[in-house]
């Protein structure tokens, strides 16, 4: 399967990543990569991760790397759909609509 980054995702981890460098940029840019190599383990182990407990849909479910969850969809594909803090809730509203803010991106 392929992972595919949605924009809204590409931005949160540029947000999240700006925030920890301002502490530490090293960290950073160890998180990204942290990041990505969790995602990537999903094209062999995809439907072994959680259901989203805010929405119950057996196809968003979320993958935890450190204190954040990136949040992405089953769809033929796996759709990374956005990251967030653990401590925040993923808004229903948004899955339910789609609205991850504009066209897919396919990251390698």
């Amino acid at each position: 399967m392929k992972i595919v980054w949605s924009p809204l995702a590409l931005k949160r981890v540029q947000e999240i990543a700006a925030y920890i460098a301002m502490d530490k940029p090293s960290a950073a840019e160890d998180w990204i990569r942290g990041l990505l190599k969790t995602v990537a383990k999903l094209g062999r182990y995809q439907e072994s991760d959680r259901i989203v407990p805010e929405v119950k849909r057996a196809d968003i479910r979320e993958i935890v790397y450190k204190s954040y969850r990136a949040v992405y969809r089953l769809d033929g594909d796996i759709s990374v759909l956005t990251v967030i803090h653990g401590r925040q809730l993923l808004d229903e509203a948004v899955v339910a609509t789609g609205n991850f803010s504009g066209k897919r991106t396919e990251v390698l």
